[in-house]
């Protein structure tokens, strides 16, 4: 239990620049109070005490904003980073690693008993205003963008931008995979932003990114070619991208 509380407060400063100490985000993230409460409430739901579990659930939507349905199964390192009219149906289940934003709803479209929520899989990120309908599964490390509606599946490492929401793009060619390594690296997430949606700072970075990847390609592969004709190559190692460098950047994408 106490494994889980950890983990889930330790991933609010691998996913919120804003955050400083424990104390602050155990005292000032109503993401983080829905999250433990709903732990709890999910606890009693499965041992039968369901309209405590309602109760407190109702407490924790009056404090935080945040409506989690105490039968919604929820994975670990969840984040919900703002929060504010965030709703999570009975039936939902949440995969590990998935960060929601504010606005967002897993609901149902259907008032028949049952599966009726969606599914997501592990490392998903929603982005603010989205709405995720029906018993649909969204796969793993898909990205769901800002105020889009999804009522079909999701396949994983996908894109979702639109009303209808529809797939933009999915992640599964190497110049991809390295955008995003390189974006982990930096902390670039952009709120579930794509380069198909009309953001002008998110589709510059994403250039960036690609063109930075595709210039690595190209430099190790005249690297190597030098080296077979028996030139001699400086191969030492080439500095990392800092952080620090790009902050007031990345800040601008994801606000305090």
């Amino acid at each position: 239990m106490f494994d889980r509380i950890s983990e889930d407060i330790r991933c609010v400063f691998d996913r919120d620049p804003a955050a400083r100490t424990t104390f602050e985000v155990l005292t000032a993230y109503p993401g983080i109070h829905a999250v433990l409460m709903h732990r709890l409430n999910h606890a009693l739901w499965r041992r039968g005490f369901r309209w405590a579990a309602r109760i407190l659930s109702h407490l924790a939507r009056w404090l935080t904003g945040i409506e989690i349905h105490p039968g919604a199964h929820i994975g670990r390192r969840f984040f919900i980073d703002h929060g504010m009219g965030v709703v999570i149906g009975e039936t939902a289940e949440v995969g590990d690693d998935c960060t929601l934003y504010h606005g967002v709803t897993l609901g149902g479209i259907s008032w028949k008993k049952g599966k009726r929520h969606p599914t997501l899989g592990n490392d998903v990120v929603v982005g603010a205003g989205a709405k995720i309908l029906g018993p649909h599964t969204i796969g793993d490390g898909a990205r769901i963008g800002s105020n889009s509606v999804v009522l079909k599946e999701v396949p994983a490492g996908a894109t979702v931008v639109g009303i209808p929401g529809r797939v933009v793009q999915v992640r599964q060619d190497d110049v991809t995979r390295k955008r995003q390594e390189i974006a982990d690296k930096i902390g670039f997430d952009a709120y579930g932003a794509t380069r198909d949606m009309p953001d002008p700072v998110a589709n510059a970075i994403n250039s960036m990114l690609d063109h930075i990847q595709i210039l690595d390609k190209r430099f190790e592969d005249t690297c190597r070619e030098l080296k077979r004709m028996g030139i001699n190559v400086d191969d030492s190692h080439v500095p990392d991208i800092d952080p620090k460098e790009i902050e007031c950047i990345t800040s601008r994408k994801n606000p305090g």
